[in-house]
């Protein structure tokens, strides 16, 4: 009992220390993670055991956490060491794209493509914005397209508040629809042994049918602004040409050839028995040696306090898994929802939400994935309908305020350092309807396809 209230306790200051955004949240995270590792396991619980496998470091050095053939399941206990090496390896792979401008390319072509027209271009980048979460950070790609946005905007004379909004909402939404797309799902997928096509053939089709709506839904909301817009001269054949952006045509070359294959890898690694930490670990390495001369720089670049952050949250997650807690609050939602999957389909979904719009979905996410694990060991229900219930709820959660995604925080960044501030109020007024729309269509959608 007194494992369980120390572990309960320093996991309520995290979140609480997170929320109040007065520390990093990295300290915060090791800080309580090591608080759990000496007065939950070692003085409460004097166990040895429980230190071990929560730190997991054993689990790096077996066979099956690089090559599992028919099964590529992590240990869901402790730190997940596998979703921490493939962020890695996928961060130094976009380190080395955006030095070589390709993000910067891409949104500049698509622009000309739709001969820069403010409604095509809004739907575009929506559409793109979506696409390339898929297998991009959300951060990343809502990095450098707000900021290709606002350059726009400037050079065709129109407000980016609308498509920077739009661009962030389907970032977290094409995020939803792969394993590698948002950090919630890279550990439901690990943690439970989900392959990238069991995501894209299952959150991958929530997220698509969403879309569709979620690109109508902002076109009726922001489409008088747009077409305001519209009405400005602009001299197209004054614009820079999107080759400008590519600072180097053979680094442009091989970071898409390094993208294409990591892409490929990760859609094929179910059947080819290689796991995410293997793939991870590939692409970094062949990123560093392709960029060799700037290998320094872009591992410099890398956003090591997220990693940092991983490895605490896992330790003080390991604490409540532990002692039990856990289990308990799988027990507590089994008799609120009667053993009924609908109920209880509801309440995750819904939680995670509600939860993911004002504190950050990675910890939430990381909590869950033993409770769901646990619900569908005692109440005999399937756990890849938990799954996907955890995964849309925590990823599209995120976008109803200005804080419940990291890509909500980086977007409105860049928007205020160039003029264009966006209040809560705004942000709120078109986001959470939207957030709203997805969470029920997602609901109704799962209730449909597997109650």
């Amino acid at each position: 009992m007194v494992a369980q209230i120390l572990a309960v306790l320093i996991f309520v200051a995290m979140f609480a220390l997170i929320v109040m955004d007065k520390i990093e949240r990295h300290i915060v995270t090791l800080v309580c993670g090591c608080l759990t590792l000496v007065l939950v396991f070692g003085a409460a619980m004097r166990s040895l055991t429980a230190v071990i496998e929560t730190l997991n470091v054993k689990n790096i050095f077996t066979v099956g956490f690089w090559y599992a053939a028919g099964s590529a399941e992590e240990s869901s206990a402790g730190i997940n060491w596998a979703t921490i090496i493939f962020i890695l390896g996928m961060m130094v792979m976009v380190e080395g794209m955006a030095k070589a401008g390709f993000f910067r390319w891409l949104c500049m072509k698509l622009a000309m493509l739709v001969n820069y027209k403010p409604i095509p271009l809004f739907i575009a980048f929506m559409v793109m914005s979506a696409l390339l979460a898929m297998f991009i950070d959300s951060i990343t790609v809502i990095l450098f397209l707000a900021a290709v946005t606002v350059e726009l905007a400037k050079m065709l004379k129109f407000d980016p508040i609308p498509m920077i909004l739009s661009e962030i909402f389907c970032a977290n939404l094409g995020g939803s629809a792969t394993m590698c797309g948002d950090p919630p799902n890279i550990i439901i997928g690990t943690a439970l042994g989900y392959s990238f096509a069991d995501f894209l053939t299952n959150t991958g089709m929530i997220a698509g049918i969403s879309l569709i709506l979620v690109v109508i839904y902002f076109y009726f909301v922001f489409h008088k602004d747009l077409a305001q817009a519209g009405g400005n001269n602009v001299d197209i054949a004054s614009l820079p040409k999107p080759s400008e952006a590519i600072t180097n045509k053979r680094d442009f070359t091989a970071s898409c050839i390094i993208f294409a294959c990591a892409v490929i890898m990760l859609v094929s690694h179910a059947q080819t028995g290689l796991t995410v930490a293997f793939i991870g670990t590939f692409i970094a390495i062949v990123t560093l040696l392709v960029f060799f001369k700037d290998a320094a720089e872009l591992l410099k670049k890398v956003d090591y306090k997220t990693l940092l952050f991983f490895v605490g949250l896992f330790m003080v997650v390991g604490g409540l898994e532990q002692t039990g807690v856990l289990e308990l609050i799988a027990a507590f939602i089994g008799k609120v929802s009667g053993g009924n999957i609908m109920p209880m389909v509801a309440i995750i979904i819904w939680v995670s939400a509600m939860a993911s719009a004002f504190v950050d979905n990675i910890p939430f996410a990381a909590t869950m994935v033993p409770v769901i694990k646990s619900l569908a060991e005692t109440q005999g229900v399937p756990l890849n309908t938990l799954a996907w219930a955890l995964s849309m709820g925590t990823d599209i959660g995120g976008s109803a305020t200005p804080i419940g995604a990291s890509a909500n925080v980086v977007g409105t960044s860049v928007a205020a350092k160039n003029g264009y501030i966006i209040g809560w109020g705004k942000y709120c007024k078109s986001a959470a309807p939207a957030t709203i729309l997805v969470v029920l269509v997602s609901m109704l959608i799962i209730f449909v396809r597997y109650c």
